[in-house]
């Protein structure tokens, strides 16, 4: 499962990603409404956590523009808000539930469990096809025509991030985070040689440069 953390708090950010991480979760983080919103254009995320009150845009419009987008995953909302009318309002601006701080990560884990079993997301497919390259998600290879390029499991990771966003930009913070994790100290250096040995695989089969840079920003697969 997938799930976004939207909390502007540093440290109930840090908290909560290592507890999700501990439990077999995949967490990614954004620090504010703004980046919140970019991160779900480039995933698909089953479960979306907003704290009502972050900066840039609120956890309220955040939730009303997913929804607005037709986003069919589960949205529970994190505040310290704790009127009858502000639970309301979180309901009609589309979260399907509303746990007000502070909360045990028990309480949060098992809200987290529910909207799993309720969500409608549809499953992605197994397979992806982008012109002569195959991604087989199943076994976790990338094919050029037929061909396995051979990555090893980091190299698939990434390059299948790209693939699954043909033509979008994905942001440097938002590979390092899907890749290596939060706990991984690697640099943009890194980032780059790590690139840079991965297009070289991918030339000496396809003969071809798909992975873009764009500067300051991040990259972007061209098929």
């Amino acid at each position: 499962m997938l799930i976004l953390l939207a909390e502007d708090d540093p440290k109930i950010a840090k908290l909560l990603i290592h507890l999700f991480k501990k439990d077999g979760y995949q967490v990614d983080h954004a620090k504010d409404g703004a980046e919140a919103l970019l991160y779900t254009e480039i995933n698909q995320y089953d479960i979306v956590l907003l704290d009502w009150m972050m900066p840039e845009r609120s956890g309220l419009e955040v939730c009303e523009i997913l929804r607005n987008r037709h986003f069919n995953g589960g949205i529970l909302m994190l505040t310290a808000k704790d009127t009858l009318d502000d639970k309301i309002m979180g309901l009609e601006y589309g979260a399907d539930d509303y746990l007000i701080k502070p909360f045990e990560y028990k309480e949060l884990l098992a809200r987290v469990k529910a909207l799993s079993r309720r969500s409608t997301k549809k499953l992605t497919e197994d397979k992806i096809i982008l012109g002569s390259f195959l991604v087989d998600r199943a076994h976790k290879a990338i094919y050029f025509k037929n061909i396995d390029i051979g990555l090893s499991n980091r190299e698939y990771q990434l390059l299948s991030l790209l693939m699954e966003n043909n033509k979008q930009i994905v942001p440097r913070e938002v590979i390092i985070d899907r890749v290596w994790g939060l706990d991984q100290e690697i640099t943009q250096n890194n980032l780059d040689a790590f690139i840079k040995l991965l297009r070289k695989k991918i030339e000496l089969v396809a003969n071809d440069k798909i992975i873009m840079n764009v500067r300051g920003i991040g990259y972007k697969v061209e098929v």
